[in-house]
Order: C-alpha cells, then sequence, then structure tokens
C-alpha cells in the first residue's frame, strides 16, 4: 500500500497546457486543480459525487473530480470550465446559459456547463426528457431546473458548440 504522505510525480494536460508536478497518493482532483493549478471554477459541493459541481471532462468524458485521484489522471487531459472557451471567450453553453437566465448562485454552474457540453457532443438534437435525464446528476438548489433547460435547448438550436 502506497504511503499517503510521500507524493510521487504525474504528467497532466489541463486546459491544454502540459504540467508535471507533485502529488500525494491521496488527493484528488478537485484539490489538486484548486490548490496546485489555481483553477477555482470547478467546485467541490458534496465531496460524494452526487451533486456534480465538480464535473470536469476528463479525455473528453465527464467525471466528477471529487472522485477522481490526482494519480489517476496521469498521462490524461483534462479540461475545466476555464479551458472550455478560448480566453476572452464563451463557450456557446456558458453563452446559452446567460441568455436563458440559467445562472442564480452560479455555485453549481460550472459543472453544469460541462455536462451539458459533453452531452450535446453525444446527442445535438435532444428531447427535454434527454437532457433532464444527462443533467439527473447535476443538482442545484436555486431553480426549478427550467432555465437550464432552456438554456441547452438554445445551446443545441444553435449547433451546441458552433
Amino acid at each position: 500500500m502506497a504511503d499517503v504522505n510521500v507524493p510521487f510525480s504525474i504528467s497532466v494536460t489541463v486546459n491544454g497546457v502540459r504540467y508535471v508536478r507533485l502529488v500525494r497518493p491521496n488527493q484528488l482532483l478537485v484539490e489538486f486543480l484548486h490548490d496546485d493549478l489555481e483553477l477555482h471554477g470547478t467546485r467541490n459541493g458534496c465531496s460524494q459525487g452526487v451533486c456534480g459541481c465538480c464535473t470536469v471532462l476528463l479525455d473528453g468524458e465527464p467525471a466528477k473530480a471529487c472522485l477522481v485521484l490526482a494519480p489517476q489522471v496521469d498521462g490524461g487531459a483534462v479540461t475545466t470550465i476555464e479551458g472550455l472557451a478560448p480566453a476572452g471567450a464563451l463557450h456557446p453553453m456558458q453563452t446559452a446559459f446567460v441568455e436563458a437566465g440559467a445562472v442564480q448562485c452560479g455555485y453549481c454552474i460550472p459543472g453544469m456547463v460541462m455536462t451539458a457540453a459533453a452531452f450535446l457532443e453525444e446527442n445535438p438534437r435532444p428531447t427535454d426528457v434527454e437532457i433532464r435525464d444527462a443533467l439527473a446528476n447535476n443538482i442545484c438548489r436555486c431553480t426549478g431546473y427550467m432555465k437550464i433547460v432552456e438554456a441547452v435547448k438554445i445551446a443545441a438550436a444553435r449547433g451546441g458548440d458552433a
């Protein structure tokens, strides 16, 4: 069993930038992003993989950063909300969330946006039911989800990532 106090080196690409860092064997990806890389858009809401606030893309697939150990991303690619769109621009999903008024307190929004963007990559013409199913593992305490579903529909109507 690895000693949790002995760091080892990982190499990971985050938002298109390659990093080589020492991490603890038990360090969570969400901690690595916050503490080591100072990327604060990924939120740690529940630490149990239930709320979806910490959703990032890991090798292109949605993953909950509170359930992934930093050593597990060695050799991989992570995209956070900060890396979803080019610097100075918004991703079309982010724009749709703003236009639909789907942003209230904002705590869950990065995870919602990451999940929704990945979902539209797989299903560019979803029904309302499919959108709700796709976002079922992302919890928002401020809304009734209607505006969030509307935002995903707006993005889908525009071609998702176009």
